[in-house]
């Protein structure tokens, strides 16, 4: 089974081709990072521009690289949320175009879907499962007793992991995108500074991490007031011990409550070096796995994965497939 698949939720175009929901024949990714840098994050409006700009490269490349012709095609699948709404229907009217067009069946994915499935790229799951979901956008934690069968059990109350790195690398005078070069430059540091865990000692497994970044705001700012120097790589450092200290207390939990027998942690967040080394070194007993680092961030590849199991369960869409800013899984 052959699937063209479409993601364009941000500020990543793009198209791939992915065959029997495991194997990755392309994957085309045009990144709009650089635009974004000089404005410190994305921009919905610029954003939809380059989408469209950009989405008929990466298709003819996501088929040229898969040395696939489009009549070859079984299925055609696309991001329909959550995300941008402008970015999110440049890709949904190409997915369209093309099913209609080659009268191929329309298969709409969530995008929170794709990226658990990102784990699935050469890799059997194994249930019930806890998935760790750690992205830009959202950080939640999700039981699977099955192919789609998804439980949300925590999710944050305010920021999501990326988000607060974004946030933490501007207080710390660092570009965007904030993420890596929070864990770059942290690699230099040392944890010398108590940070808050939020909610650490709470009984639910809800995620915050707005006053960790006060927290941190707080502690450069009265520095400076003080006159007392610092180095941001320690600053950076603990604040990453501090994340990754709530994330692995909030899954061994439900590692425990829930006697899961695996634990798949994805989303860009899950290419941080501290989180996945923390986790590494505590979960034990149970399977634990991390996407490769270039299925970390958003692309078409996990969509192209997830629609698989979305269409062994016959389950497709039509041409009234809208774009969703919110959509749960």
């Amino acid at each position: 089974m052959l699937i063209l698949s479409f993601e364009s939720s941000c500020d990543e175009t793009s198209v791939s081709v992915t065959k029997d929901g495991k194997e990755v024949l392309s994957n085309s990714v045009l990144s709009q990072i650089n635009i974004f840098k000089d404005y410190g994050g994305v921009v919905p409006e610029i954003a939809s521009r380059e989408h469209v700009k950009g989405i008929g490269y990466v298709f003819e490349k996501a088929l040229k690289d898969a040395d696939t012709k489009i009549e070859d095609i079984d299925y055609i699948a696309v991001t329909e949320g959550p995300g941008l709404i402008g970015s999110l229907l440049t890709g949904i009217n190409a997915a369209k175009a093309v099913s209609l067009n080659e009268e191929k069946p329309l298969v709409g994915v969530n995008h929170l879907s794709g990226h658990i499935y990102s784990s699935a790229i050469d890799h059997t799951l194994t249930f019930p499962l806890l998935a760790l979901i750690i992205s830009g956008g959202h950080t939640e934690l999700v039981l699977m007793e099955d192919h789609y069968n998804f439980h949300k059990i925590g999710m944050t109350v305010d920021d999501a992991v990326g988000e607060v790195f974004d946030k933490v690398a501007r207080i710390l005078n660092l570009e965007y995108p904030g993420g890596p070069l929070v864990d770059k430059v942290g690699k230099e540091g040392e944890i010398i500074y108590e940070l808050p865990r939020p909610l650490i000692h709470l009984a639910n497994y809800n995620f915050s991490f707005s006053g960790l970044k006060s927290a941190v705001l707080k502690l450069t700012q009265d520095m400076e007031k003080d006159h007392i120097a610092y180095k941001i790589e320690d600053v950076a450092r603990s604040f990453e011990e501090a994340v990754a200290d709530v994330l692995l207390e909030r899954t061994l939990r439900a590692v425990k409550e829930f006697s899961v027998k695996e634990v798949v942690v994805v989303g860009g967040s899950a290419a941080n070096s501290v989180i996945r080394e923390k986790l590494k070194d505590n979960i034990k007993n149970v399977i634990l796995t991390f996407p490769s680092l270039k299925y970390c961030g958003d692309n078409a590849a996990m969509i192209g994965i997830s629609a698989y199991y979305k269409i062994k369960r016959g389950e497709f869409a039509d041409m009234s497939l809208s774009a969703k800013s919110r959509l749960d899984l």
